[in-house]
């Protein structure tokens, strides 16, 4: 009997391991699956990842091993939640942000004391009748609206030019005037392929902020998009990746279906925005090095993509 249960025994401990759970509780890893952390035992994690569950239930749950939204919101503070909601697709394409994470995530805030919760995306083609496709079709209006948040139209947007220090190809940029006028900024990309980036995380969201997209795609892409983060760096970045769209990114199919999304139930949560997109990219399969702007943000030391020099806590459903 005992020779018989060994193999089942060392499966167990190998399997464990390498989904960096035990037992279904919170450790902190020396090396899961999907992303390479070096071992620490105290203090709020770098970045926290919950797999295996709903998407409102792996933030609550990743939320509370950070320490709780009250570390980033404050009584009386405005916050912006941006999320993606660039192309009118439907949740089930993963082109698009998790409507029930958005909800879940201003219930938070409010929770924490937070004055006002604003919700919004420059989507791709900001027609009046496109922007109200977009916020629609996602569920994330609804969603938003039903948790308190203020939806605020795509196409309603004031902007302020920026100088960007430090950056080597964008050197300004118009930024939407809820950035810079609000306390707390969340950014909450969905993971998913990107035709010409290879991926759009959270490093990439950030583009839904800026007025004019097109100069990115047109002087450079990848620099562009970790030039940007030497001016501003969410509070917060929190990645769904219940849905990830495997290619056709960043739409998915015009006509709505979802040939190549894997349901991978994962959400990551980090202040750092290049170890959150290093994380998602394995995730996705990718190495972060692969990736362009991922490698320029960490060599501009806007975050740090070495995974193994972070304390990483993840957590299993």
């Amino acid at each position: 009997m005992a020779q018989s249960q060994k193999p089942d025994r060392r499966e167990f401990i190998k399997k464990g391991l390498s989904l960096g759970i035990v037992a279904g509780g919170a450790v902190i890893l020396g090396r899961p699956d999907f992303l390479l952390a070096k071992e620490k035992t105290s203090g709020i994690p770098d970045l926290v990842a919950v797999k295996n569950g709903e998407p409102d239930a792996m933030f609550k749950k990743a939320m509370a091993l950070m320490g709780g939204m009250g570390q980033f919101v404050k009584k009386g503070q405005t916050v912006v939640v941006k999320p993606n909601i660039g192309f009118p697709r439907t949740p089930e394409v993963g082109a698009t942000t998790n409507p029930q994470l958005v909800k879940a995530i201003i219930e938070s805030c409010y929770s924490a004391g937070a004055k006002k919760v604003y919700v919004f995306d420059n989507v791709v083609s900001p027609t009046s009748s496109n922007s109200q496709n977009c916020y629609k079709i996602s569920g994330i209006e609804d969603a938003a609206k039903s948790a308190g948040g203020i939806v605020i139209p795509a196409d309603d947007f004031s902007y302020k030019e920026v100088i960007i220090p430090g950056a080597k190809t964008l050197k300004t940029a118009d930024i939407h005037g809820l950035i810079l006028d609000s306390d707390v900024f969340i950014n909450v990309p969905v993971l998913k392929h990107h035709s010409s980036a290879h991926l759009s995380i959270a490093m990439k969201n950030l583009m839904g902020i800026v007025k004019n997209r097109m100069e990115y795609h047109l002087t450079g892409l990848d620099q562009c998009i970790a030039d940007f983060c030497l001016y501003k760096k969410p509070d917060l970045n929190i990645v769904d990746a219940y849905r990830v769209l495997m290619s056709h990114g960043p739409a998915g199919p015009r006509d709505g279906t979802a040939p190549n999304v894997e349901l991978k139930k994962t959400l990551l949560m980090s202040r750092d925005i290049v170890a959150v997109d290093a994380a998602a990219a394995k995730i996705f399969g990718k190495n972060p090095e692969d990736i362009g702007y991922i490698k320029i943000g960490h060599q501009q030391k806007t975050g740090n993509m070495n995974l193994k020099e972070l304390k990483i806590v993840t957590y299993s459903m």
